[in-house]
């Protein structure tokens, strides 16, 4: 995958879009100190490179019922090309899995879910993940408190 060269205009504009993607092209323009036509052709160039994926609503998890938040690390019974399928297509599916990751060390994936409750987060740990019988171990860490939370990228 090749790097998409910014300059300091397409910072300024993405940085704009990171923390409000509801500005107007006139807004983008002021912030990036161009006319709204350029600064128009420049967004859109950042979406047809793929820099700009989408633009999506951030949902405020605890006010939709979803308070439990846990990170669990998995350890797979084998690594064969169908187990790994099978649990990434799971992953993929399942709406309580927001986040899916390969990682390094003793563990295979780390997943994070998210949870009506404890006991939410159980019973899809027993009847969903785990039923699957492509876990070998794993490893529940509970979110106490979220210290820090963001969807931006570093533009520096």
């Amino acid at each position: 995958m090749q790097n998409y060269a910014l300059d300091d205009t397409d910072r300024r504009l993405l940085a704009a879009l990171q923390r409000d993607s509801t500005l107007s092209i006139q807004a983008l323009a002021e912030i990036a100190q161009m006319s709204t036509s350029p600064c128009w052709r420049r967004i859109k160039a950042l979406r047809e490179a793929g820099v700009i994926r989408g633009e999506v609503a951030l949902v405020d998890r605890r006010k939709v019922g979803m308070s439990t938040l846990a990170y669990i690390h998995l350890s797979l019974v084998d690594h064969s090309e169908p187990t790994i399928r099978r649990f990434e297509d799971f992953a993929q599916r399942h709406d309580r899995v927001v986040e899916c990751a390969t990682i390094t060390g003793a563990d295979d994936y780390v997943i994070k879910v998210m949870a009506q409750d404890p006991e939410d987060l159980e019973r899809f740990l027993m009847r969903d993940l785990l039923s699957l019988g492509l876990v070998r171990a794993s490893t529940t860490h509970f979110v106490l408190r979220q210290t820090k939370y963001s969807t931006a990228v570093p533009l520096d």
